[in-house]
């Protein structure tokens, strides 16, 4: 792939996650926040931060900031995709700060090495990649994630949000053999009694 594509894609080093004095507050904010809904956030801070991150299921709109919430909380240094008409004028630097990525859709078949080719270049990297890939009712999972992590020799750590036990976090590292079919399934029944927040979206 020409280096143009994977240029395309721009990580910005200070976000939300790691800004001095800023970053502190949020997680005091966000610790505060997840206590008055009445939600648990499960997990440990991790001190090597090189993995793809899925969360999963996504069945609201409201999963991705509960999500984020849990991550503040936890301490990780996330980025996420998005969709590059997010971060069109005047919001692209506050989406970027937010630990976004802005992704052309269009092309489609460069979307994994173009995160691969920032794994090669990070030491240390987190991308929440939602395997389901829309908050609406999915047969099957998309496979980006997986593919991101197999081709840059990263572990998948499992992320979740179960609405029934009001409880978000990280569960377990997941190392990819290079047969999709076999571990996306081992990866999916984990999540097989995880409740989203609207179960009727729920694969």
């Amino acid at each position: 792939m020409p280096d143009t594509e994977l240029k395309t894609i721009k990580i910005m080093r200070h976000t939300a996650f790691n800004t001095p004095l800023l970053t502190p507050l949020l997680r005091l904010i966000s610790s505060a926040i997840l206590a008055l809904l009445g939600w648990r956030a499960v997990g440990k801070p991790i001190t090597d931060q090189r993995f793809v991150l899925i969360g999963a299921p996504h069945t609201s709109n409201w999963d991705f900031p509960v999500m984020l919430m849990v991550v503040l909380k936890l301490r990780l240094k996330l980025h996420w995709m998005g969709k590059n008409t997010l971060f069109m004028f005047p919001f692209g630097g506050f989406m970027r700060w937010l630990g976004g990525i802005p992704i052309d859709r269009s092309q489609h078949h460069g979307v994994v090495d173009q995160v691969v080719g920032q794994y090669h270049s990070n030491p240390q990297l987190v991308v929440l990649v939602p395997p389901e890939g829309t908050r609406k009712r999915v047969k099957e999972w998309k496979t980006g994630f997986y593919h991101i992590a197999n081709n840059a020799g990263v572990p998948i750590l499992m992320g979740y949000l179960d609405a029934g036990k009001k409880e978000a976090g990280l569960a377990d590292f997941f190392f990819p053999t290079g047969n999709a079919e076999d571990d996306i399934r081992a990866i999916r029944a984990f999540y097989s009694d995880k409740t989203g927040l609207r179960p009727e979206n729920g694969g």
